[in-house]
């Protein structure tokens, strides 16, 4: 038994329309679909060498690790802020969800001018931006 030209082309075609029926019909929950009640458990802060700063943040009531990593950056501004900078550079986050606790541990440096890098945060949009979304800083 052969499979024609036109059935080998159809192929991918029929595939990609039943992935977006079942991402449509009981795939992921969109983000905005899910509960948010965050209650934020704290930040701890530590200073690595110079301008390298670590942040290990927990929260219960997220909806993903991206609001974990929100609240370690609003943690991140505002560190800067108090230390007389005005900018920050994310380095890396790591996220961990055991039971609903959601725990994160970040880097930044932190600078007076605008670090080199694509990652950049300037800490008082940031910092405005956390009070505006009712995420606490440190």
């Amino acid at each position: 038994m052969s499979l024609s030209l036109r059935h080998i082309l159809l192929a991918p075609v029929a595939l990609a329309g039943l992935s977006a029926c079942t991402a449509q019909t009981g795939g992921e929950v969109a983000r905005g679909e899910v509960a948010f009640d965050p209650i934020y458990e704290g930040v701890e802060t530590r200073l690595l060498e110079g301008d390298l700063v670590n942040f290990r943040v927990a929260m219960s009531g997220a909806r993903d690790a991206e609001d974990v990593h929100d609240y370690a950056e609003c943690a991140a501004a505002q560190y800067a802020l108090i230390r007389g900078f005005g900018f920050a550079r994310h380095v890396r986050t790591t996220t961990d969800n055991q039971g609903g606790l959601w725990s994160g541990d970040a880097v930044y440096t932190i600078s007076p001018a605008l670090p080199r890098g694509l990652k950049t945060i300037d800490a008082e949009v940031v910092v405005a931006n956390c009070e505006d979304n009712g995420i606490p800083t440190v």
